[in-house]
C-alpha cells in the first residue's frame, strides 16, 4: 500500500468511450473517440507520467484517444528546447516583433499566424456534456476531506516513504524520456506531394553563402589535412590574423532573437508576467476581468464562437481550472510545478495568454489566446518560441526539466501539421510509449494515419499494468487494492472498466492514483 508523503494523491473518476462523436479537426460527424477521466486532484508527476502515455487535459478532464479508432489519430509530440535551432520564418517572426517593439513598424500584407493547439477543445467536444455534469456533480472539498481522514488513518500504519525515494521516480522517468528511442531506426526521405509544405524528413535549407563557406573551408582542408587553420595559413595569411571565431560570426541564439536591446525611445514595451492558474493568487485574480474578455474577443473572432458559447463559466472550466496539485520542491524551479498563464503584456495591456503546465520533465502548453488586432505579429509562432527559451531557462535550475510539449500532432489535419517545424521533436509511439524522432515517422504516416513508431516488432510498453490488483481503489471513504474491492463487486462491467483504465495509465500510475468508485 502506497502512502503519500507531504501531499494528496491523485483521486479520478474514469468513463469509458461508449461511443463516436464529432471530430473537431475534419468535421466528421461520428468519426473521434477517446476515453477520459475526470482528475479530482493529480500530482505533476503522474501527469508527466499521463503526457508520456498520451493523455491530455482540458481543465480538469483528462482523455486519452483511441488512436486506432478515432478518424484524425493524436500524437504527443514533444520538442528538444536544449538542441533547438529557429529556422528562417521563426526568425522572420522575432524580428517582427522588435521591429514593432523598436519602431512600431506594422508589417504589411496579411500574415498567417499559427496558434498552439487552437482546436485544442474541439478533441473533446464530444465530451462538453460529460464535463459539464461532473463539474456539477463532482463535490471535491467532500471527497478530499474524506481522502484526508483515510490517509491519516493509512498513515499511522503505514510506513512513510523516504523523500530520496521519490526523488529516484522523478530521475526513472527522466531516463525513460532520455532513452526512448528505438533500438535501431531507418532513415527514409522522401519528396513531399505537390501543397504538402516542407519536406520535414530532411535538413533545414541553407543560405547560398553558407554552402560557398563550408566548401571553400573543405577544399583548404583537402590541400593542407593538418588542420583547418593551417590551411588559411597555405594561403600566405599569418596565425595572427585569424585569432579565434568572435562570438559575433556565430548564428544568434534564440535568446539573443528574442531578448535583443531595444532603444530607448522604443515605441512600445513588451513584459511577459508568469502567473499561478489560481483564483488564490492577487495577480491573476486582479487580471482575471481583462483576461477573459480577451479570450471571448479571441474565440469569436478566430474559431467564430457566439458570445454566449464563451462565458465565465466555460472560460474558468477549460483554462483556469486544474488538477494539478502546485508544489514547491527544493530541486524544482523557482516558480514551481504546477498549471500557469503567461501573460504577454504590451503597452500595460494583455494581448496575449499562454496557458501552460509546468512539470518534472517538461513544459506543456495547453492554450494560447490572443488579441485578433495583433495577428500581424504571428503571436501563435512568437509564444511558442518563448515557451522554448523559458522552457531553457527552467531547465538551467531544474536539469531534468529539458522538454517542450506541444499537445498533440495530426499529420492528416493540415493546420497541425506545423507542430513538426520546431525541430529538433519527437513523436510518442502510440503501442510502446517510446520517443521516436519524427524524421523517422513521417514516411510511415504519409501511407496510413494510425502507426506503430517503433520499429521494434519485439519491443511492449515496458509500464503495462501486469498487476491489476494492486490498483488503488477509493470505495466508501477507504482507500484499498483492486484485489479487495473487486471480491465486493459482482457486475463484470465493473472488472471491464477498471481492466481498460489499469492499461491505459500503466502500472506505475495505478499504483499511485487513486480510483474514485461511488
Amino acid at each position: 500500500m502506497a502512502f503519500w508523503a507531504g501531499g494528496s494523491p491523485s483521486i479520478v473518476d474514469y468513463f469509458p468511450s461508449e461511443d463516436f462523436y464529432r471530430c473537431g479537426y475534419c468535421k466528421n460527424e461520428s468519426g473521434s473517440r477517446s476515453n477520459g477521466m475526470w482528475a479530482h486532484s493529480m500530482t505533476v508527476q503522474d501527469y508527466q507520467d499521463l503526457i508520456d502515455r498520451g493523455w491530455r487535459r482540458s481543465g480538469k478532464y483528462v482523455y486519452k484517444p483511441v488512436m486506432n479508432q478515432t478518424c484524425c489519430p493524436q500524437y504527443t509530440i514533444r520538442c528538444q528546447p536544449l538542441q533547438f535551432q529557429p529556422s528562417k520564418s521563426h526568425k522572420k517572426v522575432l524580428k517582427k516583433m522588435l521591429k514593432f517593439l523598436a519602431k512600431g513598424e506594422v508589417p504589411k500584407g496579411s500574415c498567417e499566424d499559427e496558434p498552439m493547439d487552437s482546436t485544442m477543445d474541439d478533441g473533446v467536444a464530444g465530451d462538453f456534456a460529460l464535463i459539464n455534469k461532473l463539474d456539477i456533480q463532482c463535490d471535491l472539498k467532500t471527497l478530499s476531506d474524506d481522502v484526508k481522514e483515510s490517509l491519516e488513518s493509512e498513515g499511522k500504519n503505514s510506513k512513510k516513504e523516504e523523500p530520496h525515494e521519490l526523488l529516484q521516480s522523478q530521475d526513472s522517468v527522466g531516463e525513460k524520456l532520455g532513452s526512448g528511442e528505438p533500438s535501431h531506426s531507418v532513415k527514409v526521405h522522401t519528396v513531399p506531394k505537390p501543397g504538402k509544405g516542407a519536406d520535414l524528413s530532411k535538413p533545414p535549407c541553407r543560405k547560398a553563402k553558407e554552402i560557398r563557406k563550408e566548401r571553400k573551408r573543405l577544399k583548404l582542408m583537402q590541400q593542407n589535412p593538418a588542420g583547418e587553420l593551417e590551411g588559411f595559413q597555405a594561403q600566405g595569411h599569418p596565425p595572427s590574423l585569424f585569432p579565434p571565431k568572435a562570438k559575433s560570426n556565430q548564428p544568434k541564439s534564440l535568446e539573443d532573437l528574442i531578448f535583443e536591446s531595444l532603444p530607448e525611445n522604443a515605441s512600445h514595451k513588451l513584459e511577459v508576467r508568469l502567473v499561478p492558474a489560481s483564483f488564490e493568487d492577487p495577480e491573476f485574480k486582479s487580471s482575471f476581468s481583462q483576461s477573459f474578455s480577451l479570450y471571448v474577443k479571441y474565440q469569436v473572432a478566430i474559431h467564430q464562437d457566439l458570445p454566449d458559447e464563451c462565458g465565465k463559466t466555460e472560460f474558468t472550466r477549460f483554462l483556469c481550472s486544474s488538477p494539478l496539485e502546485a508544489e514547491t520542491p527544493p530541486n524544482g524551479p523557482d516558480c514551481g510545478y504546477g498549471s500557469f498563464h503567461q501573460q504577454y503584456w504590451l503597452d500595460g495591456k494583455i494581448i496575449a495568454v499562454g496557458v501552460i503546465d509546468i512539470l518534472p520533465n517538461c513544459v506543456s502548453s495547453v492554450y494560447l489566446y490572443y488579441d485578433p488586432d495583433y495577428s500581424f505579429l504571428s503571436l501563435g509562432v512568437y509564444s511558442a518560441l518563448r515557451e522554448i527559451a523559458f522552457t531553457r531557462q527552467l531547465h538551467e535550475k531544474t536539469s531534468q526539466l529539458s522538454y517542450y510539449y506541444m499537445g498533440f500532432y495530426i499529420h492528416s489535419c493540415p493546420k497541425m501539421k506545423y507542430k513538426g517545424q520546431y525541430r529538433p521533436s519527437d513523436l510518442l509511439c502510440p503501442e510502446t510509449y517510446v520517443w521516436v524522432p519524427i524524421e523517422q515517422c513521417l514516411p510511415s504516416l504519409e501511407h496510413s494515419k494510425y502507426c506503430r513508431f517503433n520499429q521494434d516488432p519485439e519491443a511492449v510498453d515496458e509500464d503495462r499494468s501486469t498487476e491489476p490488483d494492486r490498483l488503488q481503489v477509493f470505495h466508501k471513504r477507504a482507500i484499498m487494492p483492486y484485489g479487495v474491492y473487486k471480491k465486493q463487486q459482482k457486475d463484470p462491467s465493473e472488472e471491464a472498466a477498471v481492466l481498460q483504465y489499469a492499461s491505459l495509465v500503466g502500472q506505475k500510475c495505478s499504483e499511485r492514483m487513486l480510483l474514485f468508485r461511488n
